[in-house]
């Protein structure tokens, strides 16, 4: 195997080296040279779209079709989208691999996936009127350059909001870039524009003159960390200066009569410049190493280098890791080196590799770990797995080690490895895989249609599978020609048992595909009914969703469907779905005697409910104002029950009730005091005690209201009035239909001892107890000795004997007396 340093080069005190990925990318034919070439960070795809101001060989109608090609970086083609929307004047990817286009009059499209389906929305602030110049990406965002030179920018793709930046001078930009908001002070994203001899910074709020005097700068780029700033003058110089203009680093000349056709970052420690054919790699202090090619070389930088694309080779242009430096440098005697050589010796069965071994005894923690990171630096599966061995040979030796970043280095170099394959041509850093993470790569991988591979990295990683059957699911819907039973069933087989499933996203797949029978099959395996309810009502599937939201228990979710069903149906329609349904009608009624009554009316009436549907209108009486309408909503009422032998009861009910408050009414204005509303007792008791008792007799023959019920409403009638001189006159009658013993309650309660006392000898169908009990209630204890003494209670006389006070206790005592002998 050839020594990992032959393809190192020195610029300066810095090795770089350049690592060819693949070979053979793109077919002669393609004409790379003629394409605008944009990669997504993160060894993502590249999207190629023919350079509208170069002229191409014609060959054939199809190929003059427009389109926008993405690739591998192996060369594959994963997806051709046809375009027919204007000219593009921004191509560029998201963090998350999104391919962003923008056309001249401001519209831009977000492709979110390789299957052609994509967002859209507008600029706006002008972009329509003066057109797109150009565009600049970063990992969450853009900003567009228009021709009157006004800046916009978008800062997020899910809810694109465009924001006109400051304005910028008027003059000429001869290029420009951007630093993305993470890496300036006021966290917003500011625009770097070359104009005249100098550079100016616009951000959200000022357009900042930074004085420099070398200019025009033909080119200007940013390093990732947003620390540094690159720029080419027209005299074929390259500066590289700190973001703040404040210190020029260094200087290196090109010595080249023609301008380059690109700058990039190669990390943060080197700017390279491509010309046609041409690469030059500058280093610190301006050092440069110079590579040749033999047709154009596009430039597709990342965070940690910058990817050499031409028709014939992919190559990773990048500073050599320090891990990796440590180890195979030259002459190097780091611990790490050490170890790997003892490896070697090892191999040959040579005893030089327990020599070397106790040799860096005291290192050896630090010789292991640093062989498990430079293993991850590796793109070489030889040395790669040179440098697990040494590191295994090392914490072999070891007494204590903890073996957990190995074990995770060798799972994640397999990982690193398979999508590095040609065939799949994710050629993924190690660096770059810890910044984009593993579960972003296997949706990268879903995107792609690789989904046995996903499948492995998530299982070997320890990760969900949920989306990547999900994917594959929704992809068999939308691409497979067979009937829709065997679709179901071949879903249904792959995915029964496996946790965290949806089929419901699977269902919707479906639906928006047209099949809509499909969706209804693969909605009976969704286990949440939540999930498949919107689901079902977006389908027209009214019945179905209904049922399910039923079976379901889940109150909200019945509403839910009974509120989209009451919008979208016909009343009558909708009484009829619900009518079978015992636990949805028994919702809407109760919804709608809280919410809305006409609708309970409605609902009545149509379930021929008509008892039902007059009490509500007579609840609505209740709630009236004035008199006539109370009376109109009574009369409806009653003409609602007037079909139905049944309710004889409530029709005689409610005219009587209309009776009442037409008298009600006439005593209002009569006696101007307030009757409407208040019951038939009610309103005898209140005439009682305004002293009205004609018309309260007259009351009670027009209802037919009982002579009981009537002494009863008179005698509390007299007491809440304390009109004791009519109730003396009422105990002068020979008989009372509810009896005295109400009445002597009735006073007493209100305080009046002496006229409860009237009433007492006449309850004699009362026990003597009672009416001693009665006595002593009215204070007169000789009165209740009497009563006593004639019943010839003597216990109940010792008993008042001891209550009694004065004279009474003489009284007493005599009544005792007279009983005593007889004992």
């Amino acid at each position: 195997m050839s020594n990992p340093t032959a393809d190192w080069e020195k610029v300066g005190d810095r090795f770089y080296r350049k690592i060819q990925l693949y070979t053979a990318v793109f077919d002669q034919d393609l004409e790379l040279d003629n394409y605008i070439v944009a990669g997504a960070p993160y060894g993502g795809a590249l999207a190629l779209h023919r350079d509208e101001e170069k002229l191409h060989a014609y060959r054939g109608t199809q190929a003059a079709k427009s389109s926008i090609d993405i690739y591998s970086y192996a060369g594959k083609l994963i997806r051709r989208i046809n375009w027919d929307k204007g000219s593009i004047k921004g191509l560029g990817w998201s963090e998350d691999e999104k391919l962003l286009v923008v056309t001249e009059d401001g519209t831009v499209r977000c492709y979110y996936d390789f299957q052609g389906e994509f967002t859209q929305f507008s600029l706006g602030h002008g972009a329509e009127d003066f057109g797109v110049k150009a565009c600049r990406f970063w990992s969450t965002g853009f900003v567009a350059l228009l021709s009157n030179n006004h800046l916009i920018s978008i800062s997020r793709y899910d809810e694109p909001r465009p924001k006109l930046l400051a304005q910028p001078p008027m003059e000429t930009v001869h290029s420009w870039t951007l630093i993305p908001p993470a890496y300036t002070l006021s966290r917003s994203v500011e625009v770097l524009l070359a104009t005249g001899q100098t550079i100016h910074v616009v951000d959200a709020s000022d357009s900042e003159d930074r004085l420099l005097q070398n200019g025009p700068f033909t080119h200007i780029s940013v390093s990732p960390n947003g620390r540094f700033v690159a720029l080419y003058t027209e005299d074929k110089k390259l500066w590289v200066i700190s973001s703040d203009f404040q210190k020029k680093l260094s200087e290196y000349d090109s010595r080249s009569r023609s301008i380059p056709k690109d700058l990039r970052w190669c990390g943060n420690n080197s700017v390279v410049l491509a010309w046609e054919d041409e690469i030059h790699m500058v280093g610190p202090n301006g050092a440069a190493s110079k590579y040749f090619y033999d047709s154009r070389v596009h430039l597709v930088a990342d965070i940690d280098g910058v990817r050499l694309i031409t028709n014939d080779v992919c190559e990773f242009l990048q500073k050599v890791p320090d891990v990796t430096e440590e180890i195979f440098k030259l002459g190097s005697t780091s611990p790490a080196s050490v170890l790997l050589d003892a490896v070697d010796q090892l191999e040959k069965k040579s005893p030089k590799a327990d020599d070397n071994i106790q040799l860096i005894r005291p290192n050896l923690i630090e010789a292991v770990d640093t062989c498990v990171k430079a293993a991850g630096h590796e793109f070489s599966i030889h040395w790669q797995k040179q440098l697990l061995k040494a590191a295994s040979f090392g914490k072999s030796v070891l007494d204590l080690y903890n073996s957990d970043d190995f074990v995770e280095m060798c799972e994640t170099l397999r990982v690193l490895n398979a999508v590095r394959f040609y065939e799949i041509g994710l050629p993924i850093s190690y660096d770059q895989f810890n910044r984009l993470t593993p579960e972003k790569l296997v949706q990268r991988l879903v995107n792609r249609h690789e989904y046995l591979l996903a499948l492995r990295i998530s299982e070997y990683l320890r990760l969900p599978t949920d989306r990547i059957y999900i994917h594959w699911a929704c992809q068999k819907v939308r691409v497979s020609t067979d009937d829709e039973e065997t679709i179901c069933r071949l879903i249904v087989q792959k995915l029964t048992g496996k946790r965290g499933i949806s089929f419901e996203e699977i269902a919707r797949a479906a639906h928006d595909e047209g099949r809509g029978r499909l969706a209804t099959q693969l909605l009976n395996y969704e286990p949440r009914a939540g999930r498949q309810v919107p689901l079902l009502l977006s389908m027209e599937e009214d019945e179905i969703a209904l049922d399910r939201a039923i079976e379901s228990g889940d109150t909200d979710l019945v509403f839910f469907v009974l509120l989209q069903l009451k919008k979208k149906l016909p009343l009558a329609s909708f009484f009829r779905v619900i009518n079978d349904r015992p636990v949805a009608m028994a919702l809407v009624e109760s919804s709608a005697r809280e919410q809305d009554r006409e609708l309970l009316k409605d609902l009545y009436y149509q379930d021929d409910r008509r008892t039902d549907g007059a009490n509500v209108i007579v609840g609505e009486s209740l709630r009236q104002k004035d008199t006539q309408s109370k009376i109109d909503k009574l009369k409806l009422a009653t003409k609602l029950l007037q079909d139905s032998k049944e309710s004889t009861l409530e029709i005689k009910s409610l005219e009587e009730n209309i009776k009442l408050l037409r008298i009600q009414e006439a005593l209002d204005k009569d006696l101007n005091e307030s009757f409407t509303g208040i019951s038939v007792n009610e309103t005898i008791f209140k005439l009682i005690r305004l002293g009205q008792w004609p018309k309260a007799k007259k009351v009670q023959s027009d209802f037919k209201v009982s002579e009981k019920t009537v002494w009863w409403l008179r005698l509390r009638a007299l007491v809440a009035k304390r009109d004791w001189m009519e109730i003396e006159e009422l105990s002068k009658q020979k008989k009372s239909p509810i009896g005295w013993e109400p009445f002597f309650n009735e006073v007493i309660s209100a305080g009046n001892t002496k006229v409860a006392s009237i009433f007492i000898p006449k309850c004699t169908h009362l026990p003597v107890a009672d009416r001693i009990e009665m006595w002593v209630k009215c204070g007169l204890l000789v009165k209740a000795g009497e009563e006593a003494f004639r019943a010839r209670d003597f216990n109940s006389l010792e008993v008042l004997k001891s209550k009694a006070t004065g004279s009474a206790v003489n009284e007493i005592d005599k009544m005792i007396a007279q009983l005593r002998p007889s004992r």
